[in-house]
């Protein structure tokens, strides 16, 4: 009741008092002749018990608030539960959506979207450690964090030494596949954590653990797809991808593009007389050679066997695809390798091509270049040929 109820109530009592004073005042009356002719006390004991059982009331009424506010407290930490339960689940489609993507760009603007709904007025940060054993940061959400996040995470997997002093403030949920860790995720104390709130960042470091984990198969799956595993370089159905996508490219730029294709010298007579662990061998400093040389934006291929195809992007044919091969020649007969007491001498013949514009496609482009390649066999090996000199002067 309201302060203008009590006030109706206590208007409605006296009102009742006025009107009932004189049958009131009978019965009084009555109770007093009973108590006088029989001896009993009516009056105290109809106070008494009058008086408890107001007091029983009360106390009725207060155990019954009492409950009503123990059940909004618990129906509010219900919804408030099922609304983080929400968010985690949330985050986990999320993380989910990403397992296809190449880019851990993703992974992080997901981190960045969903952690400060998970955390809401925290500090947030995710550090994730590399093959290598380096540390990496994933994410950061918020203005207080510790000046020293790797050390953080490392103590939390028992990796670095306790700190002298007082306690470490943030509060660390490592992310662990198989035993392994892959990284930790941290949260600022203030305000303290409950234990619901402690199990769903657990949770949450639990399926940000399984979706880094995931993005990194995803990516060793694909990039073992496109590279061929000795040399590193891509494998030759993936070039003819390059290929095209590059002769696309160069139509609406209108741009130059060249291509290059070698073959190793005597090869097999190297496999022959030193074995097949030496020939890898060779072909993987060939590969690295290449690396050392050529641009990053230079496509690298391994087309087959001791065969290599090299995509030039906005490199015309002279002097520029011919000046290259050349270095790539000089480099890697000037590099040779030691094996077993042997110096094995790396040699190979080299075909260029350029692109003819609206003429071209990639098997008459890798037609020419391999013409071009037979040409330098044929004329005495460890030399550069320009194919189709004609054609590309018609560009």
């Amino acid at each position: 009741m309201g302060r203008n109820d009590t006030v109706l109530m206590m208007g409605l009592t006296v009102a009742l008092f006025v009107i009932f004073s004189g049958p009131v005042a009978t019965l009084l009356d009555y109770v007093r002749e009973i108590e006088e002719t029989r001896g009993l006390h009516l009056l105290p004991a109809l106070v008494i018990l009058a008086t408890i059982f107001s007091f029983h009331q009360l106390r009725k009424r207060q155990e019954i608030r009492v409950e009503s506010l123990s059940v909004a407290r618990a129906a509010q930490d219900a919804t408030e539960r099922a609304a983080e339960m929400s968010r985690l689940v949330a985050f986990g489609h999320a993380l989910a959506r990403t397992m296809d993507s190449e880019s851990a760009d993703s992974i992080r603007g997901v981190l960045h979207a969903h952690l400060p709904l998970l955390a809401p007025g925290r500090g947030v940060w995710v550090m994730t450690r590399t093959r290598a054993g380096h540390w990496e940061s994933q994410a950061t959400v918020g203005e207080s964090m510790p000046a020293d996040r790797e050390r953080a995470a490392r103590r939390a997997l028992g990796e670095a030494d306790p700190v002298v002093g007082p306690s470490p403030t943030e509060v660390c949920f490592p992310m662990i596949i198989g035993g392994v860790p892959e990284g930790v995720l941290g949260v600022a104390p203030e305000p303290a954590l409950t234990d619901h709130q402690r199990s769903v960042l657990s949770a949450a470091a639990a399926l940000l653990a399984v979706s880094l984990k995931n993005s990194e198969l995803f990516r060793e799956v694909r990039e073992n797809s496109v590279r061929d595993a000795l040399t590193g370089c891509f494998n030759r159905r993936h070039s003819m991808d390059v290929l095209d996508s590059e002769l696309r490219r160069t139509r609406r730029s209108r741009s130059t593009f060249s291509l290059l294709m070698f073959d190793l010298d005597h090869f097999k007579e190297i496999n022959d007389r030193h074995g097949h662990l030496c020939g890898d061998a060779v072909l993987a400093q060939v590969a690295h050679r290449m690396k050392a040389v050529l641009r990053g934006s230079d496509v690298k291929c391994r087309w087959g066997g001791e065969e290599f195809l090299v995509l030039l992007p906005d490199t015309c044919l002279e002097p520029g695809a011919r000046h290259v091969a050349e270095m790539l020649r000089r480099d890697l007969e000037e590099h040779p390798i030691h094996w077993n007491d042997h110096t094995v001498v790396i040699t190979a013949s080299f075909g260029i091509t350029e692109v003819v514009m609206g003429a071209d496609d990639a098997t008459a482009m890798i037609g020419r270049a391999d013409a071009a390649l037979y040409e330098a066999k044929q004329l005495g090996r460890n030399r550069v040929v320009v194919a189709g000199m004609a054609a590309a002067q018609a560009v």
